[in-house]
This record gives structure tokens, C-alpha cells and sequence, in this order.
């Protein structure tokens, strides 16, 4: 898998290169953690169990922030992405294809019955 390690040899790759897969890999360990941490929490029934397994979830989420605020500082695509996507009301779509200019043909498709593939099709 792609964030197991870096693509190319370390040596042959920019520090800065190499400092942003660490981060991306990291973030993504985090995630798969507050995933774990979550599971269990929901899974067992004891308080006391519960209660620690939501504090190390939480413990995670910090964890996954911070890298995301490194990549949001170090890029500026993820810091344009972010301020446009991040903490708005409304319907996540709309945001997302008023940043991108996009109303989508996928989203255009879906009528009142559901997903309409015809409408997709060249032609139709």
C-alpha cells in the first residue's frame, strides 16, 4: 500500500517531500486509530472501558489534527481546500461545488426517484 512508505528511496526525494509523507502517513495512522478507539468504545459494556476508549479516541483526534494543520500550513492547496470546506453550515456538497465551480453531472442525475443513469449517457 502507498502509505506504507514513500514511493521513491528517501535519498533520492527532497526532505520537504519526504516530511510531507511522514505527515500524511501519520495522519493516516491516527485516523485508523480514533477508528479502533471508536469501535471498541461502542462495542463493550462497561463504563469504565467505554470511558477510556473515547479518551484515547479523543487523545487520536488531536493527533490527526495537528498533522492536518501541518499540511495546511506547508501546502497552499490544502489551505485554500480547508478555508473553503471547513466549519460552514449547510450542505457539504453545495460548498464543495461552489469552491470548484462544479454542479456535477453526478449530482444532476439524481432526481427525485434516485439515481438516474441514463442521464449520464452521451446523447441522452
Amino acid at each position: 500500500m502507498v502509505h506504507e512508505g514513500a514511493k521513491e528511496a528517501a535519498e533520492r526525494l527532497p526532505e520537504e517531500v519526504v516530511d510531507y509523507h511522514r505527515i500524511i502517513q501519520s495522519t493516516i495512522e491516527e485516523l485508523e486509530a480514533v477508528d479502533l478507539y471508536n469501535q471498541r468504545a461502542a462495542a463493550t459494556k462497561d463504563p469504565a472501558v467505554r470511558a477510556i476508549m473515547e479518551h484515547n479516541r479523543d487523545e487520536e483526534i488531536e493527533h490527526a489534527v495537528m498533522g492536518l494543520e501541518w499540511l495546511r500550513r506547508h501546502s497552499p492547496v490544502w489551505d485554500e481546500t480547508m478555508r473553503a470546506l471547513l466549519f460552514k453550515e449547510g450542505e457539504i456538497i453545495s460548498h464543495e461545488q461552489a469552491f470548484t465551480g462544479k454542479t456535477g453531472e453526478v449530482a444532476s442525475a439524481l432526481g427525485s426517484n434516485g439515481l438516474n443513469i441514463g442521464s449520464l449517457k452521451k446523447g441522452k
